[in-house]
């Protein structure tokens, strides 16, 4: 089976990486630009008995590795 993974920063924790992109972004003329959040995506490919088995296994995986969960988010999409 196969899964995405979305990490994105919790509201309220400062993006520098963002915001160095939105800067660049401005200064190429792009001033349409509000804001710019950075995150990470991961596509898993996994060995699991059923649906709920492999969204448990990727929960496990995101709360002890793929994500810090003091300062980010997580979303999981199963196919």
């Amino acid at each position: 089976m196969k899964a995405k993974v979305y990490v994105t920063l919790k509201k309220g924790v400062l993006d520098p990486q963002g915001r160095a992109v939105m800067g660049a972004l401005k200064s190429m003329d792009f001033g349409e630009v509000k804001d710019v959040r950075i995150g990470k995506f991961m596509e898993l490919e996994i060995d699991a008995a059923s649906k709920d088995e492999e969204t448990a296994r990727i929960k496990e995986m995101c709360e002890r590795l793929l994500a810090n969960t003091v300062i980010e988010n997580y979303r999981i999409e199963v196919e």
